[in-house]
Order: structure tokens, then C-alpha cells, then sequence
């Protein structure tokens, strides 16, 4: 039986396991690894910061820098929402093997880890939420001024900086028995190269030439990774700290509806953690969740099966008395 047709596994992704055979933990990134992880997180971040002056003050933006960026921004994004989150972490949906390979790809573009390991540390965030054993909550360190700014940094980017490794064989069994999710997380450094040249690559053919190629490099590629890299990670910061919260979650997760349309419908996080094997975050009226619209399109399309859609038999129970 492969992953696409086996059962979720919600005692790692809801948030019901526990002490186990195996430990939470399995040992520490080594020196290339952690030096890896800063190049990832820094460079695009540094290329975040470049972008408003080069943009602004030199100009140094075409249309074909935004068209590409905006549809590796969509790629890379939804790989990140649809399919490292909702399907791989949670099971919300069925995949056939040409999807599930393409969702693994997609995700692994926005340079966010290889899959098995994003997946297994997303999978222990909802093990422990907001408890210790959560990599990245902002509650572990004080409630006062400095306490909440350390948690921010720490739930928001400092997590990634830590050398502890999440114990795959605990969190990921599935996926490490999946032959093609192996080979695709093995294969990571070449789709991180993949993901920065192929937008240059692009720009170079729209523009014929290589300016158009190296701004198509900075903006399409460095830019909007960081940009994809500060909204996922606001979703573990902003919407576990502030917020609303009309359902009944276990943790602080809350809903904020400004990043929404940025996230793919990732910051209707109160109701993901409330029910966190649902395929839709947004279910309230006028919620937009776009990685649900998407998903409804691989379900007409017989790619995607057995979706976990909300009822509201479900709604109803984990909605918050008023």
C-alpha cells in the first residue's frame, strides 16, 4: 500500500501524541548543516532588505521580474500550504503518485527544508503546541515585554537556528517508507539551485539579456523566497500570539485574516488547530482560503480523494461557547 492510499496518521498530526518508543529528539545538525541553514534563512532575507532601494531608487524592477516572481511565488507557496502542510503533515486529502511527487517538488522550491524534515518538525509542533516539545512556540519564555519579544523571534525565526534535529523515524514513518518522497527530499540542494535559476533563466529569454536574467535572479528568485519565507514563518509567530479565536484549540492559535490572501488561507489557524486534518482553514463567510479552491480543483480532477472537507456537525462542536 503506498502513502497516497494509506490513512492519515492523526496520533502525530492532531496533536495526540505523546511519550513514545522513540525519543523527540535525534541529535544535532552538524557544522555543514547549520551553516547550510544560515545561508537559506540569511541571504534571502538580506535580499528582502536590498529590494525597496534597488526597486525605489534604481529602478531596478521590470514587469517580467513580477510576472515570474508571482508565479513562483504561487508554485512554491502552494507547495508549501497544499502540500508539505495540508496533505503530507495532516493527510486533509488522497493523492495520486503523479501529484504527490509534483506537491513534494513544488514545496521543496520555496527552500523551506526538504520535505521529511518539514514535515516532521510541523508534525511535532502540533504533538506539543504551545507546550515544551514544540520547536517553535512564542509562549516558552515569559509573559512580560522581553519574554513575548524573545518569543516572537524565537517563533518566528530564531527556532530554525537551533541544532536539535526532530527524530524522523517517531513523526515521519510514512513518508520515510515512500521511495519517491525519499528521492525527492534527498534531492533538495538541486531543487534549491533550481528554484533561483530557472527564474533567471526565464528573465534572460523574455529580455534577452543578462540583466534581465540577474534581476529576474534577485527579484524572482531571492526576493520572493524571502518574502514566501516571512509568511510562513508569521504563521508559527503572529497567529499563535495575536488574533482571533472562535474555535476550541488546545494551544494560542488564532486567525488573521491580513495575511490570508498571502498565505494561501494558512492564517485561519485557529480552526486548523481546533480540527487540524480539515482540507479548508477557512470556513466562516467571506474567510478566502485559496489552497482549499485548489485542492477542490484536484478533487474534480480525480487527482486528489477521500478530502477531509468540514461538516458542520464538526464546526458546531469545536466552535466556542458565546
Amino acid at each position: 500500500m503506498t502513502v497516497a492510499d494509506s490513512p492519515a496518521r492523526p496520533a502525530e498530526s492532531d496533536g495526540a501524541a505523546g511519550p513514545g518508543p522513540k525519543p523527540i529528539l535525534d541529535g544535532t545538525r552538524g557544522l555543514p548543516q547549520q551553516i547550510g541553514v544560515y545561508v537559506f534563512v540569511m541571504v534571502p532575507l538580506l535580499a528582502l532588505v536590498a529590494a525597496i532601494p534597488l526597486a525605489v531608487g534604481w529602478g531596478l524592477l521590470g514587469w517580467s521580474d513580477v510576472v515570474i516572481g508571482l508565479v513562483f511565488y504561487v508554485v512554491s507557496g502552494l507547495g508549501i500550504t497544499v502540500g508539505y502542510h495540508r496533505y503530507f503533515t495532516h493527510g486533509s486529502f488522497k493523492a495520486n503518485r503523479p501529484l504527490r511527487i509534483g506537491l513534494a517538488v513544488a514545496g521543496s522550491l520555496a527552500m523551506q527544508g526538504p520535505v521529511i524534515d518539514w514535515v516532521a518538525d510541523h508534525r511535532r509542533h502540533h504533538a506539543f503546541s504551545d507546550k515544551e516539545g514544540d520547536p517553535h512556540s512564542p509562549w516558552l519564555h515569559g509573559s512580560g515585554p522581553l519574554g513575548l519579544a524573545k518569543g516572537f523571534w524565537h517563533s518566528h525565526m530564531g527556532w530554525l537556528f537551533d541544532r536539535d534535529q526532530t527524530n524522523e523515524e517517531r513523526f515521519t514513518p510514512d513518508l520515510l517508507a515512500d521511495t519517491d518522497i525519499r528521492r525527492v527530499d534527498a534531492l533538495f540542494g538541486l531543487w534549491s539551485v533550481l528554484t533561483l535559476l530557472v527564474p533567471a533563466g526565464l528573465g534572460a529569454l523574455v529580455t534577452w539579456s543578462w540583466q534581465g536574467a540577474l534581476t529576474a535572479l534577485f527579484w524572482a528568485g531571492l526576493v520572493r523566497v524571502g518574502l514566501l519565507h516571512h509568511v510562513t514563518w508569521s504563521i508559527n509567530s503572529i497567529c499563535h500570539m495575536w488574533g482571533d479565536r472562535p474555535f476550541a484549540a488546545r494551544d494560542r492559535s488564532a486567525n488573521v485574516w491580513p495575511l490570508a490572501i498571502a498565505s494561501f488561507g494558512e492564517s485561519w489557524h485557529n480552526l486548523h488547530h481546533a480540527d487540524p486534518t480539515c482540507a479548508r482553514h477557512g470556513v466562516k463567510r467571506g474567510q478566502v482560503d485559496i489552497s482549499a479552491r485548489v485542492i477542490r480543483t484536484f478533487e474534480k480532477l480525480g487527482w486528489a480523494t477521500a478530502v477531509r472537507w468540514p461538516t458542520e456537525r464538526r464546526l458546531q462542536r469545536i466552535a466556542r461557547e458565546a
